[in-house]
């Protein structure tokens, strides 16, 4: 299997407080694209970043509406799914920065 389509999959991982806090469990939080499933995701991530994944679980974001100069707007929607790597496993971000 090429790299390629995994690329296309995995969109950006996320990098919040909460999903900081996670990371501490083994659990990692990434964008992904709105036709992704479980099982390609589970494919992707272990592709990538050789690791191996124990869980996934997705869930569909509603964008917020917002206010800009005065009009309403509304952010995008997006697929979010959050990774649980088995014991022993991690990822880091923050090592090529």
């Amino acid at each position: 299997m090429t790299i390629a389509p995994q690329f296309d999959i995995i969109r950006s991982p996320i990098i919040t407080e909460k999903s900081t806090a996670l990371s501490e469990l083994n659990k990692f939080a990434f964008k992904v694209s709105p036709d992704a499933t479980k099982t390609g995701v589970k494919n992707a991530i272990q592709t990538l970043f050789k690791v191996e994944v124990q869980s996934v679980n997705i869930l569909n974001v509603k964008g917020k509406v917002k206010l800009f100069r005065g009009r309403k707007g509304k952010r995008s929607d997006y697929k979010k799914a959050i990774v649980t790597l088995t014991k022993g496993q991690t990822l880091d971000f923050t090592a090529g920065v």
